[in-house]
């Protein structure tokens, strides 16, 4: 008889520890997702679940899902039936959780199609878990929980585990705003912003486990507001601007990074932090979506292309090496022609280091989805053609202006190649070294070589890092 086919990169039962159970969780979407994914794992680490590598060596596999792009909902269903063969191949023991927005939008719709679902659990609810699968145990009790409680969702969370040099950190979570192609204010609910001290004493505590690089994390995270410490002389309300500069004094803390903002938000105070805290890195995520104030005011923006480049300057005068990035929607209901002409001059004036194009998808239940005017697919693709290249020239351009420099880059992870260490500058540019399988999770002074429309290629400057 043959060997057995065995399973590629599935881990060997460990017969050490039978308590371990294997958590797999596939996380879709923004930093948010990540977040909550990391949280999931801590909320989970009590009842003896411990990650790992495949779906197929897993007791509890969790989708934690967006839906912000197309066909999100689709494409998690396919990843449902994959995951329903897997099950019934082993016997129908592994348990299959949905998480996130595409749970909170669709939840119902989720437990009818698929028998093979045990929970689902919204991006506000996670922290309930436990509970869900102690009832699952008992066969007792609903297997769908999609509550808004940001609140008591961030005050049920157990103390975070982190092995990084950087870590996203939340302090706000939903969004008032309601865009009118958005759903994420049906799926995460109102805008909450997170007390102070929660945030500071979770700051503390990455800083404590070796975090170098802080990233403030919210649907609208510079509309963050909270009460000032008691501390605090002057008293009142503390805003984005306060809180870096607070996270700033924490030892340890070498970089800090916030998205994703809105203009709207955009305060005098935290451009002020732009320029003040030499922590806070020359980076800026801002997404405008449209150059043309007649779509904007269609998405409901709430702001125009001249108040948007206005905040740019303003920015700019306060830091002038900032990069700055942002987000397009392309092909919105009734964008003419001219409209689209005129994001293209925004971006002309706008000079990103980095930003994101997308085709307009209608997303179920938004205001956008029953626009009359609905643009054709052909006109999208060739708008969206013609956007990137613009987008791709002022990239390319704004990393070829950093060769010659030495930059602190900190780095997170091994690249393609054997030895080679891959890290992110400050201005967010991936930067690839070689020789520097040291150097992860460390910083490191790297003078930049080489450059492309993505990425840095750089020579380590000392055999100095930070540890």
């Amino acid at each position: 008889m043959g060997d057995t086919p065995q399973r590629p990169n599935t881990p060997k039962p460990n017969v050490t520890k039978p308590n371990v159970r294997g958590l797999y969780i596939k996380t879709y979407g923004c930093q948010a997702n990540v977040y909550d994914s990391e949280r999931m794992r801590d909320v989970l680490k009590p009842l003896g679940y411990a990650p790992v590598d495949s779906a197929e060596a897993a007791d509890l596999v969790v989708l934690n899902t967006c839906h912000i792009r197309e066909k999100a909902t689709e494409k998690v269903f396919s990843e449902l039936g994959r995951l329903k063969d897997i099950k019934q191949a082993g016997g129908g023991v592994m348990r299959i959780a949905v998480a996130g927005c595409v749970a909170q939008a669709e939840g119902e719709e989720i437990i009818r199609r698929q028998p093979a679902v045990d929970m689902v659990v919204g991006p506000q609810s996670y922290h309930r878990l436990p509970e869900m699968i102690a009832r699952l145990a008992r066969k007792t009790g609903d297997a769908l929980e999609i509550d808004f409680a940001a609140e008591e969702k961030f005050d049920a969370l157990p103390a975070r585990e982190v092995s990084g040099a950087s870590a996203f950190l939340a302090v706000q979570e939903g969004c008032d705003k309601f865009c009118t192609f958005c759903v994420v204010p049906y799926t995460r609910g109102a805008e909450y912003s997170r007390g102070v001290d929660a945030i500071i004493a979770e700051a503390r505590d990455l800083a404590r486990q070796g975090v170098k690089e802080i990233v403030l994390i919210g649907q609208n995270v510079n509309a963050w507001h909270g009460a000032a410490p008691a501390h605090d002389p002057k008293g009142g309300e503390w805003r984005l601007g306060d809180l870096i500069r607070h996270v700033a004094k924490l030892g340890g803390v070498e970089r800090i990074r916030y998205m994703t903002s809105h203009p709207r938000d955009m305060s005098d105070d935290l451009i002020a932090a732009h320029r003040d805290v030499e922590t806070l890195a020359p980076f800026l995520h801002l997404p405008v979506q449209a150059g043309s104030d007649r779509v904007l005011k269609a998405m409901n923006r709430q702001h125009t292309a001249e108040q948007y480049l206005s905040i740019v300057e303003r920015v700019r005068q306060a830091r002038p090496d900032i990069a700055l990035a942002s987000d397009f929607i392309v092909g919105f209901p009734g964008e003419s022609d001219a409209d689209f002409e005129d994001t293209l001059a925004l971006v002309k004036a706008a000079q990103f280091a980095q930003a994101y194009a997308f085709k307009y998808s209608p997303r179920p239940g938004t205001p956008a989805s029953g626009m009359h005017l609905q643009v054709a697919e052909a006109v999208k693709d060739e708008r969206l053609s013609r956007l990137l290249a613009a987008i791709t020239e002022q990239s390319q351009a704004f990393n070829e202006a950093t060769v010659g420099r030495r930059l602190p880059v900190l780095f997170s992870r091994e690249g393609k190649r054997e030895g080679q260490a891959l890290g992110y500058s400050p201005y967010m540019q991936p930067v690839h070294v070689d020789d520097g399988a040291h150097l992860n999770n460390r910083i490191a002074e790297v003078e930049i070589v080489g450059a492309t429309g993505t990425s840095l290629s750089g020579r380590l400057v000392a055999a100095e890092v930070t540890a």
